[in-house]
Formats: structure tokens, sequence, C-alpha cells
């Protein structure tokens, strides 16, 4: 799809440009978004909000990094803007409202099936500070290179390192105890 971007913006339909990139990263940007706010619904207000800047902000792409990696940019950027936010901050938003529907049977034996081993990998990392908790995300979950990584985040590469290394040994610790 990068190669054709350029291709789609000769055409100048933004909608059309719009659908392809919502139907091939819009499910990696709500993985990521999650990772920065712990909470489905607002992971996905948060999702919504990033590909209207996108779409906003589309005139803007250059083609000088991948376009996966400028919208990863405008993601991370308003995750950390949320994360800082007044609201995010004094705002608490409750996962299941009253009565929820009883899991489903079939649900009931996923959750028994399910490795416990990798639930406590998976809160651990969620619980790692952001700046860890993103380069372990995108570089084992997501398998970008330590470069893109940098770029993405808009970090040294060395940084990048650095901060995986801290994060790898943060979580030994975790699970140690």
């Amino acid at each position: 799809m990068d190669e054709s971007i350029a291709e789609m913006f000769d055409i100048e339909d933004k909608a059309a440009v719009m659908d392809e990139i919502m139907t091939r990263y819009g499910q990696e940007i709500l993985q990521l978004v999650y990772s920065y706010v712990h909470n489905k619904e607002i992971a996905e207000d948060l999702t919504q909000d990033i590909f209207v800047k996108c779409y906003q902000s589309l005139h803007t792409y250059k083609g000088q990094a991948k376009l996966r990696t400028w919208l990863w940019r405008i993601a991370m950027n308003h995750c950390k803007d949320y994360v800082k936010s007044w609201y995010h901050k004094k705002v608490t938003v409750t996962e299941r409202e009253p009565g929820a529907a009883v899991e489903k049977e079939s649900g009931v034996e996923q959750t028994v099936i399910r490795n416990e081993e990798d639930h406590v990998l998976a809160e651990a990392v969620m619980n790692l500070p952001i700046q860890y908790r993103e380069v372990i995300y995108l570089f084992y979950f997501e398998e970008l290179p330590i470069k893109e990584i940098a770029s993405c985040i808009e970090v040294k590469e060395n940084t990048v390192k650095t901060r995986l290394r801290r994060a790898k040994e943060l979580l030994k610790e975790e699970l140690e105890e």
C-alpha cells in the first residue's frame, strides 16, 4: 500500500485512501491504543479520533517514512496527549455496566483453557511505564525493527535498545516475585 498511496493521492479520493488505511491498520492501532489506556471503550474512541486526525492530515504525508510509521506516530502522540490530559487523570470510566450479560458457555470454557502464564506476562507488560511498554509492544508484538521504532517514538536507536533492555529487566523482576 505504501507505494500506491501516492497514486491514490493523485486520484484525490481521500475517503478511499482512508478506507484502505483503516482496513489495513485499524486493528493494530486499536491494540496500540489499548496498551496505553487499558480500557476497550476509550481505546475505540481514541482510535476513531486518530483516524480523524489522519484524514485531516493526509495531505501532510510526504512519503519520507512508511505510511505505517507515520500513522503510528500520530497514534502514539495522541495517546500520550490523552494520558497527560485532565480528563484521563480525573474521570474514572468503569469497564462494565450494571447488569451486564453473563458470559456465554463457550466463554467460560475458553477462560478455563486460557494459559495463565500468558495472562501474567501480559499484565506485567501492561504495568510497565509507558516508555518501556511502547518499545516492548512495538518490538515483540508488532515485530518492528529498532530503526522503525526509533522513528515512531522519535528517539535514537540506542535509546530504544536501552529501553528494551530496561523493560526486560523490569519484567524479569516483576515475574520473579
